[in-house]
């Protein structure tokens, strides 16, 4: 085994080189000390391991510092019972003979009040567990056993909150009841989470950086709507590449059940969901519901035609399909056309064009 180094430091920042049975992980990255990181990669990438290392719960040798506490160097290795942070797996593993609020209470209970940064009540509100205390858990929901077990985990308030795709055992309709109370929870969140998945859309909606894992190496690291916007990585050939931008509402259509959102470089029409004016809204753009056009067009059914440049064409892993990297203002999308289009059209890098992207496109 070579020689095993993790560093986190205020903030996060990680080490790792190692070597198990045939598979090697080395990474070298700094991540923010508050706010979601994404460890994104397909299954066999590394991405569990590397958790595993953080949380202890796989042998290393070398150093670990979280925000300038040492939990492991030459001759220190704080055992994993002791690491100040919570590890919320694919399974909720709820405790059967206790009723949710037992659960809840089994390692908030063991703290003293002076430990306790997250309280009982803020744990219950931010996950939406009023109404389910009393119940056991064969009475719960797969969606309702995961985010009690993220409130379990929560109640032991952790300085670092690890998450290993803990929505992959649940069906579509469990994750998209889940997805709420996560993105509520991380808005309330002051620690940093490190969280695992191999989902795009949970990308998109939760994280707001993101690390792109292969074959234990870390291809990209970086903000998240830069990062999904290069063309350099694995994540572009997937048929759900795409961007997400920050936006803010800036209107509301009532007559026509609308709203505008507006972000650096242009608006984009978007169903009405109810958010206020003034709400921040993250909104993904999927590359293939992008079309470009030499010129604007008023005559079609598309509301959103904002004006663009094009950095970049490159070629994806199907000979007829290409992928155009656009900036809007200092907003970047990627839109996925035909070979036989960009020729036709005779689009290359640095030409102005029109984007038309359909308001029922866009995801939020």
């Amino acid at each position: 085994m070579t020689e095993q180094v993790i560093e986190i430091t205020s903030g996060i920042g990680i080490r790792f080189q190692t070597d198990v049975d045939d598979f090697s992980l080395d990474v070298d990255l700094q991540l923010p000390g508050q706010g979601v990181s994404a460890l994104f990669g397909h299954s066999g990438s590394g991405k569990t391991l590397l958790l595993r290392c953080i949380a202890g719960l796989h042998p290393t040798q070398g150093s670990l510092r979280v925000n300038d506490a040492v939990w492991q160097d030459d001759s220190l290795c704080i055992p994993v019972h002791q690491r100040p942070l919570a590890y919320v797996f694919q399974e909720a593993s709820l405790f059967p003979h206790l009723s949710v609020q037992r659960n809840l209470e089994y390692g908030y209970r063991r703290l003293t009040k002076q430990q306790r940064r997250i309280n009982f009540e803020q744990a219950v509100e931010w996950l939406g567990l009023e109404r389910l205390l009393a119940r056991m858990p064969d009475k719960l929901s797969g969606g309702e056993r995961q985010r009690v077990a993220i409130a379990r985990a929560l109640l032991t308030s952790p300085q670092l909150l690890l998450m290993d795709e803990p929505l992959s055992a649940l069906d579509q309709r469990s994750k998209q009841e889940i997805l709420p109370y996560l993105e509520q929870l991380i808005r309330n969140l002051s620690i940093p989470v490190l969280y695992v998945t191999h989902a795009a859309e949970e990308v998109a909606r939760l994280a707001d950086h993101l690390v792109v894992l292969e074959q234990g190496h870390a291809l990209a690291s970086g903000p998240l709507t830069e990062t999904l916007a290069r063309l350099d990585l694995p994540i572009r050939q997937k048929e759900d590449a795409g961007v997400v931008i920050l936006a803010h509402i800036a209107e509301r259509d009532s007559r026509w059940h609308l709203a505008r959102a507006t972000f650096d470089g242009g608006n984009l029409w978007v169903r009405d969901s109810g958010l206020p004016v003034g709400q921040q809204v993250r909104l993904r753009v999927l590359a293939r519901d992008i079309s470009l056009a030499k010129s604007r067009h008023e005559d079609q059914s598309t509301l959103n035609l904002l004006a663009a440049r094009i950095t970049d064409i490159v070629n994806t892993d199907h000979p007829a399909v290409v992928l155009v990297r656009l900036m809007i203002g200092s907003t970047p999308l990627l839109a996925r056309l035909t070979a036989r289009s960009v020729e036709a059209l005779e689009l290359a890098a640095g030409d102005p064009v029109w984007v038309q992207i359909k308001s029922v496109a866009v995801l939020e």
